[in-house]
């Protein structure tokens, strides 16, 4: 493997000119925060057309990897379709890849289906958004929130997200209703996780035991037992704001070994890891993942694979005087496993990180110009530029940033596409 150039580098440039060279590339990205600002009510979400006319470009070797969804009022394809006078499916242009934690998949034309789910889950997840508009209606026009009733239903509309494979409560809109009284969102985050927790045990009562978990975006990682840790708000974050009831399995994780899957089909015919494999058949952990990838692909097929991401936390903890970092984030176990995959092949692979703190969500953001200053003095930890994001101890390697957010991104992208197609 070919050297590796300093961590949180901003050389875009040659960055740029090494994957327009790239024979094999396999760019997986996220979408809030990445190719679009990070807004509180995702109904405002803008796209560029310049961005999809790239993406269309970059066909074969571009896919997406989200905890949103493409379908549905609030999916992405919604956002697409604004963009062109027609259907943007004849076009070719929405957003191909895997969405809901990787269950389900949609190609460049707007085909979409959900592998490896049952129609028993489908169901019940379509049932979540009006219990979740129920609990939150009931909420907040009682103690201590006393929500006037004229200004409820547009708080709870903008709320409760009804996608239909991720229903979701997303906060944004209440913390900023509740940006003078922090403790009474404090306090209205605990009330919603236990909400997630109720919503568990029905799906346990109807028969649907283990087909569910509430997935905490951001969060602090995973707990000894595997379960998602929350983010606590505090003067620099609004902590978690997204709560989301996923299908077990839809980790972004296993979602990286099913567009590989794909990837290497639509360039050689075979299916390593088998034509029906879905990320609710892959193994949990990332030694698991790299195992399996180790075993069933050939290094000749293995493409070189880029990630990017925004949601990446790291937050220290005193626990008997001693500090643990608690590490979590939606975008760290896939980025991680991109990484260890490179690793493990040798095929070069690059973590893309994204600051995404310039939008309406209160998020860590990357100092720059302490970057930069590192950058040139090797006695500066360049690691305290990215506070709240990560450590000098994280095994989740930045390896290229940009401070300029969204924009920045795609100006990048949409270079990308022109030199590859050049």
């Amino acid at each position: 493997m070919k050297s590796r150039p300093p961590a949180f580098s901003q050389d875009h440039d040659a960055l740029l000119a090494s994957l327009a060279a790239t024979p094999d590339l396999l760019l997986i990205q996220d979408l809030d925060g990445v190719c679009m600002e990070l807004v509180r009510d995702p109904l405002t979400r803008r796209i560029e057309r310049r961005y999809l006319d790239a993406a269309h470009a970059l066909n074969g070797s571009f896919q997406v990897l989200t905890n949103g969804e493409h379908i549905g009022t609030r999916g992405v394809n919604a956002i697409v379709d604004r963009v062109f006078d027609a259907d943007a499916g004849t076009h070719g242009r929405y957003l191909p890849g895997l969405a809901a934690g990787g269950v389900q998949h949609q190609d460049r034309h707007g085909q979409v289906r959900h592998p490896g789910v049952s129609e028993a889950e489908l169901a019940f997840l379509q049932t979540v958004p009006m219990r979740a508009t129920r609990f939150l209606s009931s909420l907040l026009l009682g103690a201590p929130y006393h929500v006037e009733p004229h200004q409820l239903a547009s708080l709870v509309h903008a709320a409760v997200l009804d996608n239909p494979a991720s229903p979701t409560l997303n906060l944004n809109v209440l913390h900023r209703h509740f940006d003078a009284q922090p403790g009474l969102y404090a306090q209205l985050q605990r009330q919603v996780q236990a909400f997630g927790q109720s919503l568990l045990h029905d799906a346990h009562a109807e028969g649907l035991e283990g087909a569910f978990f509430i997935h905490y975006a951001p969060n602090l990682g995973r707990d000894a037992d595997g379960v998602e840790r929350l983010k606590p708000a505090d003067a620099h974050s609004a902590g978690t704001t997204d709560f989301q009831c996923m299908l077990t399995g839809a980790v972004k994780e296993t979602g990286v070994l099913a567009l590989l899957n794909q990837h290497i089909h639509q360039r050689s015919g075979r299916w390593p890891l088998g034509e029906d494999f879905n990320v609710r058949r892959a193994p949990r952990s990332i030694d698991a993942l790299v195992a399996l990838a180790k075993e069933k692909i050939e290094p000749t097929d293995m493409p070189r694979i880029v990630g990017v991401g925004d949601t990446v936390t790291s937050v220290a903890q005193t626990v008997d005087g001693q500090t643990q970092w608690l590490r979590g984030g939606s975008d760290r176990g896939f980025l991680t496993l991109i990484q260890r995959l490179g690793e493990a092949f040798g095929t070069d692979n690059r973590v893309l990180y994204i600051d995404s703190s310039g939008g309406e969500v209160l998020r860590p953001a990357l100092d720059a110009a302490q970057l930069r200053r590192s950058a040139d003095d090797a006695s500066l930890s360049a690691h305290e530029a990215a506070a709240g994001i990560t450590d000098a101890d994280d095994p989740l390697r930045l390896d290229v940033v940009f401070p300029g957010g969204h924009a920045q991104y795609v100006d990048f992208f949409c270079a990308l596409a022109q030199r590859r197609g050049a």
